[in-house]
């Protein structure tokens, strides 16, 4: 398997799973040290490390312009997750963005999004957990939300689809003709 292919499977899940998965340990002194390292180069330089997808910026605002509510969900601990959302210019568009806390509260997705609905006081099944990760499907499912699962993130499409989201979509314009 390439380097890349290897890394990605990485992107989305809490840092400490990642790391002891990666380090092959439990030991939770070793995982502090792998995250506190990679939190570190992480805030200089890797928080910059990445782009928009194509139409993703033009999508939320037609989905905000429609009258949809948007808020960010992130497994990222929350102080980074809107550093990189008001870098891509993407603030205005959400209500807010969530994250997990530094000491690892909220970095489950499901806890996040109940989190979330609790706080917004959202009804779930009114809400649509969009993700492109396995985590963000069952989070939403755990929660009573619809979950739509997107192809053009960090998730393969075999994970996508092992899920078992209410809707998968391969674009941003699909994801707009779903959600009328």
């Amino acid at each position: 398997m390439p380097q890349r292919e290897l890394l990605r499977r990485y992107i989305g899940p809490p840092l400490r799973q990642s790391f002891a998965e990666i380090l092959g340990t439990e030991e939770d002194a070793l995982i502090e040290r792998a995250v506190a390292a990679y939190r570190e180069r992480f805030t200089e330089a890797g928080i910059y490390e990445n782009r928009i997808y194509p139409d993703i910026s033009e999508g939320l605002q037609s989905l905000k312009d429609r009258g949809h509510r948007l808020w960010v969900a992130s497994a990222k601990p929350e102080v980074f997750a809107r550093r990189i959302i008001e870098h891509f210019s993407l603030a205005p568009l959400f209500q807010r963005v969530y994250g997990s806390e530094p000491a690892g509260r909220n970095s489950d997705k499901a806890a996040l999004i109940a989190h979330v609905i609790e706080r917004e006081r959202l009804a779930p099944s009114q809400v649509y957990m969009i993700g492109d990760r396995a985590q963000d499907i069952a989070g939403g499912r755990a929660n009573g939300t619809r979950t739509v699962g997107v192809l053009w993130g960090y998730g393969s499409e075999q994970e996508i689809t092992h899920a078992r989201p209410d809707i998968i979509v391969d674009s941003m314009s699909a994801l707009l003709a779903k959600l009328t």
